[in-house]
């Protein structure tokens, strides 16, 4: 079994006393943040916030804390908070937190826009506290044992195809899907964007619910990105062809494949040698919360920083202009 570097939770940072968490909205996603923090042994849940009263009060019993309406009700009585609410709210319901010092895990995107994204990189920057973005995946034991073992990657395919649900909705393809192998791909390649194309449409909502963008970097490397949400199967795939060396991983069956050419002796040319690896399994978003816990106590960078969740917002918007261009024509 394969394990990765920091994909389980780590013994070897403490506090002399529990960490004081909150929780801002506790919809679906929050209700998850709030029952893990309720059993992690490094931190006290305080409490959480919701805007339905009935839904922050039945989370609250379940996480064994207190309930409330406003989220700067939580201000003085927490060191840090998991906010999880709608995008468009994202700066007004952070900033209050970061300017008061309190370190924050906000959900991806960072933002609607690129101004927004960076008022709120400014932000924490300037109070000197933790912000870390929840692009969950990059805590999903596969991709970061793919990352450990990826050197120079020079063509990359990404799929994420699920079958239509009624939610996010509200919301296209590229800022609910895409935007988290956009991440990854930013991650694996260390050079910069020199040209993005892409092609989509709406399906079945408002907006575009299946997108393709070809992202070409200054080193030479490709990355061709498809994410859908209206497949009749849900696909979750990466692969990642090196000099010599090609890997794929299946997020759903947690397998990683390595292909490589292996030369044996009076054969002209060499054989394909493919192995498969079961990676050890985690829960991505225990990681997640584990790592923020982590980087609040010991003050370490978290693994997915402001400016990273940033890029991967504004690499993602770029994907939805192509698109909305070539549409508009």
């Amino acid at each position: 079994m394969l394990t990765s570097r920091g994909s389980l939770p780590r013994e070897d940072v403490v506090l002399s006393k529990p960490l004081a968490v909150g929780v801002v909205g506790v919809g679906y996603l929050g209700r998850f943040h709030a029952l893990i923090y309720s059993r992690h042994p490094g931190v006290d849940l305080v409490g959480v916030v919701d805007t339905d009263a009935e839904t922050a009060s039945r989370v609250a019993a379940e996480a064994g804390c207190a309930a409330y309406t406003d989220a700067e009700a939580l201000l003085g009585k927490v060191d840090a908070v998991s906010i999880v609410v709608p995008t468009t709210a994202h700066l007004a319901v952070t900033r209050p937190f970061l300017d008061g010092g309190v370190h924050v895990l906000l959900e991806k995107p960072i933002a609607t826009t690129v101004g927004e994204g960076r008022d709120i990189v400014d932000a924490a920057e300037r109070a000197r506290v933790i912000l870390q973005i929840g692009h969950l995946e990059r805590f999903n034991a596969g991709v970061m044992a793919l990352a450990d073992r990826i050197k120079q990657p020079r063509f990359i395919e990404a799929h994420r195809m699920s079958p239509f649900v009624a939610r996010a909705t509200d919301v296209d393809v590229i800022s609910d899907l895409m935007i988290h192998d956009i991440d990854i791909v930013l991650s694996l390649i260390d050079a910069e964007i020199a040209h993005i194309s892409a092609a989509g449409t709406a399906v079945l909502t408002d907006h575009i619910d299946i997108a393709n963008a070809r992202l070409e970097f200054s080193d030479g490397a490709v990355a061709n990105v498809i994410a859908s949400r209206v497949s009749r199967e849900k696909m979750r795939r990466i692969r990642v062809f090196e000099h010599h060396r090609y890997q794929s991983l299946d997020f759903i069956d947690q397998t990683l494949d390595v292909a490589y050419p292996e030369h044996k002796p009076g054969e002209q040319w060499p054989e394909i040698v493919t192995e498969r690896s079961a990676v050890e399994a985690v829960k991505p978003l225990d990681a997640e919360i584990d790592a923020f816990v982590q980087s609040v106590i010991s003050g370490d960078p978290p693994l997915v920083g402001g400016p990273v969740g940033l890029r991967a917002l504004e690499v993602a918007l770029q994907v939805k202009e192509r698109i909305e261009s070539a549409i508009s024509r």
